[in-house]
């Protein structure tokens, strides 16, 4: 899961994530939407595909990318693990 808030960290990647939410889209199609080179956007969707956020599947020439949304769930969860109240018995919080 190390790899996965390593790969949110980015703001290109996270956007990729916005866009990936609305279902999936080609490279070419994500590319498109930003200013950097197709190559820099490659390298991205690559380390969002390492980290187990996004899953591709070659169609043809181009390859399709999807949210892997398990993957996502955990993070989800785990985040709201950390900010969950931790309270003690006859509900006071533990410092």
């Amino acid at each position: 899961m190390q790899s996965a808030f390593k790969a949110l960290a980015d703001p290109t990647r996270r956007e990729i994530l916005r866009l990936l939410r609305d279902g999936p889209r080609t490279s070419g199609e994500i590319a498109q939407r930003f200013p950097t080179s197709w190559a820099t956007i490659s390298r991205h969707l690559a380390v969002l595909r390492e980290a187990e956020l996004i899953l591709s599947e070659r169609n043809g020439q181009q390859i399709v990318y999807e949210l892997n949304t398990t993957v996502v769930d955990d993070i989800v969860e785990q985040i709201l693990e950390w900010v969950k109240p931790n309270r003690k018995p006859g509900g006071k919080r533990n410092a």
